[in-house]
């Protein structure tokens, strides 16, 4: 998504390269649709409505730019945010519906949602989460963990998690611990033991990337959130029929 804007901007600007940040880079196979982009050196005199258009016509319909500001001086995508949510869909059904398969893991059984919301009461707060992703070299795994909720609406169940940041593949092994635990595999009591273990292989497996999706960005002006999403609640993609 980045390089391909990164294209298109090339090509507006007539510049061999323009310099951007994006709010969170996500795995190949990560839906966005709050994903925040900086651009450095935009001329002043470009008029930013005709930028938009020209640049959801050049990159869609896979990607779509609803919005384009002007930010005060010293504003960075990734630098200036304040936290960032994810949403990741799970389809608790026998057969898969193949309009939800792009965007939901499918999961035949049914999941105890209390349970689930009992083991994220663990997570909350400012932990290592070392067990739940991969720390960089020379980093380290703390994180402050916001919220994290798992909310059924009919036959899918979101997993809402919000935080200052995320190590990599968290939100996804995060996910895949809850569903251990709302099928039963795991106790909610088992998670403060994989918590302060800090070693992955305790943890739940890491989830498929497609179910996964960057909802939105907090910033001191507010939410990412696209226009169109009225509701907190995020729905999966699907033709209206």
């Amino acid at each position: 998504m980045e390089g391909e804007i990164e294209s298109a901007l090339s090509q507006i600007l007539k510049r061999p390269k323009v310099s951007t940040a994006v709010a969170g880079r996500t795995d190949a196979g990560v839906h966005a649709l709050g994903q925040v982009m900086s651009v450095e050196d935009v001329p002043d005199a470009l008029d930013l409505i005709s930028l938009r258009k020209t640049l959801n016509a050049m990159c869609g319909p896979a990607i779509s730019i609803w919005e384009c500001r002007r930010a005060d001086l010293g504003f960075h995508a990734r630098f200036s945010a304040r936290s960032r949510m994810y949403v990741y869909a799970i389809l608790v059904a026998e057969v898969t519906d193949p309009f939800l398969a792009p965007t939901t893991l499918q999961h035949p059984e049914p999941l105890d949602i209390d349970a689930m919301n009992e083991a994220a009461g663990h997570l909350l707060g400012r932990h290592d989460f070392s067990s739940f992703g991969r720390v960089p070299d020379g980093s380290t795994g703390e994180r402050a963990l916001f919220e994290l909720e798992a909310k059924p609406a009919g036959s899918v169940v979101r997993i809402r998690a919000r935080a200052n940041s995320f190590i990599q593949q968290m939100v996804r092994s995060l996910a895949g611990t809850l569903i251990k635990v709302g099928d039963g595999r795991l106790s909610a009591d088992d998670v403060p033991r994989i918590l302060a273990g800090r070693d992955r292989s305790a943890a739940g497996p890491v989830c498929p990337p497609h179910g996964l999706c960057l909802v939105s960005v907090e910033y001191d002006e507010g939410w990412s959130r696209p226009p169109h999403l009225l509701s907190e609640t995020v729905d999966p993609p699907r033709p209206a029929v």
